[in-house]
């Protein structure tokens, strides 16, 4: 193979994903060299797929970089943590200041930031980018999260806004979003918000299924008319076209898959962040947890036969107005778990000093990713017109929309909770929601609780920012701990 510097960006990882990009690559006019760790992948992906194409190959790193115009741009498309790794500190050597590397993988942030301190140091320009679509949006429009340092951005730009998904406007779906560990935690957090709206999802349809006896082709016809409507989106597609697949005996395929789901970790880290960052993400920790829930089978079929509690039993068929509180309160949940993540990353803006652009974000998630929908459109205006937007509630817009919603969503988890029907998301969210918009919460017992047991103190309402300790016992002394949060 020659080693004449041909190519616009060179891209390692020749599973589905890292093939779709490059073949999207080429499509859109760039020369992409390819290469994999199994050499022979190489071959066969050239002599096959990429065959007629521009696409180019490498044996070797050494020939690999030698392929790539300057400044040389490696992407990564490998399995997260100690691969991406060892792959860089193979094409160091091959590399020189000013040359960049992206991790296209499913990288955790915190392993990013890292990376892109130690590539600094020496002149290499790091970039992690989200990559979301699926095997789909690889090959024909992904929404792509580029972060890390500033100075990749022009020489990447071109070849990243040109292969990703275009919104309903014909504005890419990628823009850069902040400096360190930004593009793989904003990744994060939308795989966090793609939790969430898949268990909302699957909570309307075990009400419908358990409460009504709503078969799944008439479920499909519900899905695809909410898809008309306020909740379209790629994933209440998807679910309508799911219930509608029919097995090779004729009978649904989904009813045969076991109720165990997995998880790769995306949204337990973005639990773990709002943990750590001090912000009220319960919708998708409830959503992660829903998860863990289901893996457990065994202790549920046992459990199923020796607790005792409500068992849904059909009588009627479900009303349009049913129909209706299940469609507002899928909406309104959704709202809450937006929020709740745009929450997420404020606080984390703040905390990285990233000055993440949250309009950008939601042009970004427009088309091409897994959580993509009309919706996005209204957090992207709400934005647009208050860039500093405290929380998505407070826009007009999305005010109107709770508000709308209320009577239908409480008639809906009010029902389910009587009958015996779990609904983590949706009933989180509404709980929720009335935290938010209570003035008062009963933390000041909590406080008091705090400084009995452990002379944590409090502050009096009428004089926050002053800390006081009572000797509750008359034998506990004046002395108090240190105020601190966690």
């Amino acid at each position: 193979m020659s080693t004449e510097a041909v190519a616009d960006i060179g891209l390692i990882g020749l599973a589905v994903m890292g093939q779709n990009l490059i073949l999207n690559m080429n499509d859109n006019g760039f020369v992409v060299c390819a290469f994999n760790r199994t050499v022979s992948k190489v071959d066969a992906f050239l002599a096959n797929e990429a065959k007629g194409t521009n696409i180019v190959g490498a044996h070797s790193i050494e020939e690999f970089c030698a392929k790539l115009k300057r400044p040389r741009k490696a992407m990564l498309m490998v399995k997260a943590g100690a691969a991406v790794d060892e792959f860089i500190d193979l094409l160091l050597p091959h590399l020189e200041k000013g040359d960049i590397i992206i991790d296209g993988g499913n990288s955790n942030y915190s392993d990013s930031q890292a990376r892109y301190v130690r590539l600094k140091e020496k002149g290499i320009l790091f970039v992690g980018s989200g990559v979301s679509g699926g095997e789909d949006g690889a090959r024909f429009g992904p929404s792509l999260m580029p972060g890390g340092n500033a100075d990749a951005w022009p020489h990447i730009k071109p070849i990243f806004q040109a292969i990703a998904a275009k919104a309903p406007d014909g504005a890419p779906c990628c823009d850069w979003v902040g400096e360190g560990g930004a593009g793989h935690y904003v990744k994060m957090v939308h795989n966090g918000i793609e939790y969430g709206d898949m268990q909302l999802i699957c909570e309307a349809y075990q009400a419908m299924k358990e409460l009504y006896g709503v078969d799944n082709d008439k479920m499909a016809d519900i899905f695809e008319k909410w898809n008309s409507g306020v909740l379209d989106s790629y994933l209440i597609e998807i679910t309508r076209d799911i219930l509608r697949f029919k097995d090779t005996d004729g009978t649904s395929i989904v009813e045969k898959i076991r109720d165990t789901a997995g998880q790769k970790g995306t949204g337990k880290w973005t639990a773990i962040s709002a943990l750590d960052e001090g912000i009220p993400v319960t919708l998708i920790a409830e959503a992660v947890l829903a998860r863990c829930l289901s893996s457990i089978k065994n202790e549920r079929v046992q459990a199923s036969q020796i607790l005792e509690g409500p068992k849904p039993s059909i009588t009627r068929a479900i009303s349009q107005q049913e129909i209706d509180d299940l469609e507002q309160s899928l909406y309104a949940s959704k709202i809450i778990s937006y929020a709740q993540g745009f929450m997420l990353m404020r606080q984390a803006s703040e905390t990285y000093k990233w000055n993440l652009n949250f309009g950008g974000i939601a042009l970004m998630w427009r088309g091409g990713c897994i959580i993509r929908s009309a919706f996005l459109g209204d957090i992207k205006a709400a934005y647009d017109k208050n860039p500093g937007l405290v929380n998505l509630l407070f826009d007009p817009f999305f005010q109107k929309a709770t508000a709308k919603a209320q009577q239908g969503w409480r008639r809906t988890v009010a029902c389910c909770v009587s009958t015996g029907i779990p609904l983590p998301a949706m009933s989180t969210a509404l709980t929720f929601y009335d935290g938010f918009r209570s003035a008062r919460l009963p933390a000041n017992l909590l406080q008091a609780q705090r400084d009995y047991f452990g002379a944590h103190t409090y502050e009096f309402e009428s004089a926050p920012g002053t800390f006081h300790h009572t000797n509750w016992t008359g034998h506990g002394g004046t002395t108090s701990s240190s105020a601190y949060n966690v």
